[in-house]
């Protein structure tokens, strides 16, 4: 296995998909022989050509559109939306056509072959317009699969399978860690399944989940809190819809105690969700409120992005006060 980044793994997953699928085909903005803004697609349009790696305008919604045609046709879907904060144009096209096509028609046709890659999240000191993590805006849309990857492995493991799953998936890609993340990846194809958590690090007092960057918050938070005394347990849920519910509710059973961390606002954002279910599933084995370390609910803010995070010592503050409740 070659020790490689995220930006890498995913590039090797697009190159596999394209050439195991000859109906499959790759598009977005700059992302032909520029090789995408942040060179995700490097490379690809030389090796497979500019009928099956492509540019197209500057329009997300035709980017959606075009590939909600092209899914209809029996055809593997692969659109870039160059940042998560510009995929609201789309939202018509990705929510009211791509994730209704299959139910509107009985089953007759479908456009289960899209996926739409996104960057999305901050720490890169981008501001307002390349910043956000609008992951939960998809989670209450039947019909779609939401996917984040924590890491390389799990980014070319998980892109290959929303790639092939048989849904239309959106995929958010944590783009500060593109380069920051470096692991070892197998040269090989391999999936991930969707739909599955993981538990990262056992522990007995406290399950921490978070998916995507913030895996790696929770986990400086727990090593926080082991010189203290406390016990983590960290869940990365990988896939936000479906999400598992049973793997967090037999870890919370376990601990008694949660806290839910992600980049998004607190209000609206997908620990709310989270928490609702977990209260009904483990009501009588909770021994303090579910806790969230979430965004502010503010624009995303340029200067004060790092009073925006929630960052590893807000959730230690946090993991303390829930414990000791």
């Amino acid at each position: 296995m070659a020790e490689i980044n995220m930006l890498q793994a995913i590039n090797d997953a697009l190159s596999i998909a394209l050439e195991s699928d000859e109906n499959s085909i790759l598009f977005g903005e700059d992302v032909g022989h520029f090789g995408g803004v942040f060179r995700a697609t490097s490379g690809l349009q030389e090796k497979f050509g500019r009928d099956r790696c492509f540019n197209t305008p500057l329009t997300e919604q035709g980017i959606a559109g075009f590939a909600n045609g092209l899914a209809s046709n029996g055809m593997v879907a692969i659109a870039e939306i160059q940042f998560a904060d510009y995929i609201f144009p789309a939202i018509d096209q990705i929510v009211n056509e791509t994730a209704k096509f299959r139910y509107r028609s009985g089953n007759e046709f479908n456009v289960g072959g899209v996926t739409f890659r996104t960057p999305y999240g901050g720490g890169i000191a981008g501001g307002h317009y390349h910043s956000q993590s609008p992951e939960a805006y998809f989670t209450q849309t039947a019909g779609l699969k939401v996917v984040v990857p924590r890491n390389a492995y799990q980014a070319k493991g998980l892109l290959l399978a929303s790639i092939r799953d048989p849904n239309p998936v959106i995929f958010f890609e944590p783009k500060r860690l593109y380069r920051a993340n470096i692991g070892e990846v197998p040269d090989e194809d391999y999936e991930i399944e969707l739909g599955k958590a993981e538990v990262v690090r056992e522990g007995k007092d406290i399950t921490l989940l978070a998916w995507g960057a913030q895996v790696e918050i929770v986990e400086h938070a727990a090593d926080m809190a082991a010189k203290k005394g406390i016990s983590c347990e960290i869940i990365d849920l990988r896939t936000l819809a479906p999400w598992d519910v049973d793997t967090l509710a037999t870890s919370v059973k376990k601990t008694g105690r949660l806290l839910i961390n992600h980049e998004a606002p607190l209000t609206g954002g997908f620990a709310g969700e989270i928490a609702a279910t977990i209260q009904e599933e483990c009501f009588l084995y909770l021994e303090s409120p579910i806790a969230r370390v979430c965004g502010l609910d503010t624009p995303y803010p340029l200067i004060h992005e790092k009073e925006y995070m929630p960052d590893a010592l807000k959730t230690f503050e946090a993991i303390k006060a829930t414990v000791n409740f």
